[in-house]
């Protein structure tokens, strides 16, 4: 408890990259007279004292949170604020991991490229397309290619042309210095391609880890059963050895 309060102290406010992030006020941090108290379960208590929630936090070994400090009286409920921290810092990491990564993707054409090398360029495009990620293409102009940009702009919009089932252009094509760069994007039922791998590929271990605990349970079912048969053999041998002895 005294760690928690602590820790509310010292982050209260604090400055990251020049924005306060206030947390809330939590136990002795809680300085009005009166709180409308909300119980552990989402009950409504009612308006209390202060030193009486604070009371009835540490019977429950629970802290007293400040959650609508703007209200009259402000709102407090008794939760366990370290279980609380732990749980939204495990629901922010999973958020973060279902989201979409997207990353840029750099493919370069030189602009006197025969029909080969551009067909396995378009292929790696395509790819990268269908993986969800976007794609940077440069066409690299070289002395006199750079007074007649014009060649570079058409070979661009020849690939944009043949990779239009995979994405769209995000970025037309321009000259930068002495390279043409245009950026394609994929369209969007491609941009939830890998969480939908990341996701089928969860529930296909899932699978297979039933499948395993079935057959284990299966293989230590037909022991005990084979256990218990033959203990039932050597019983009745047993029987049958003292009816001959009799």
């Amino acid at each position: 408890m005294n760690s928690l309060r602590a820790l509310g102290r010292l982050s209260a406010q604090c400055l990251r990259n020049g924005v306060i992030i206030s947390e809330p006020r939590i136990n002795d941090e809680i300085r009005v007279s009166q709180v409308r108290l909300i119980g552990p379960k989402g009950e409504q208590v009612g308006v209390v004292a202060t030193s009486v929630a604070l009371n009835l936090a540490k019977e429950a070994n629970l802290d007293l949170v400040e959650v609508a400090p703007q209200a009259k009286p402000p709102v407090a409920k008794l939760i366990d604020y370290g279980k609380y921290k732990y749980n939204e810092k495990i629901k922010a990491r999973q958020a973060r991991r279902n989201q979409t990564t997207a990353e840029v993707k750099e493919i370069r054409f030189r602009l006197k490229i025969d029909n080969h090398d551009f067909d396995v360029k378009k292929g790696h495009v395509e790819r990268f397309l269908n993986g969800g990620d976007k794609v940077k293409v440069t066409i690299m102009l070289r002395g006199r290619e750079q007074s007649r940009p014009i060649g570079g702009v058409e070979l661009l919009q020849r690939l944009a042309d043949e990779v239009e089932e995979s994405g769209t252009i995000e970025s037309r094509p321009k000259q930068e210095g002495r390279n043409i760069i245009m950026v394609l994007a994929p369209k969007g039922k491609k941009v939830h391609t890998q969480s939908e791998q990341r996701r089928r590929g969860a529930e296909s271990r899932a699978e297979r880890q039933a499948r395993q605990a079935a057959r284990l349970e299966a293989k230590k079912k037909a022991a005990e059963q084979a256990a218990k048969e033959a203990k039932l053999s050597v019983e009745a041998a047993s029987e049958n050895t003292e009816t001959e002895t009799e």
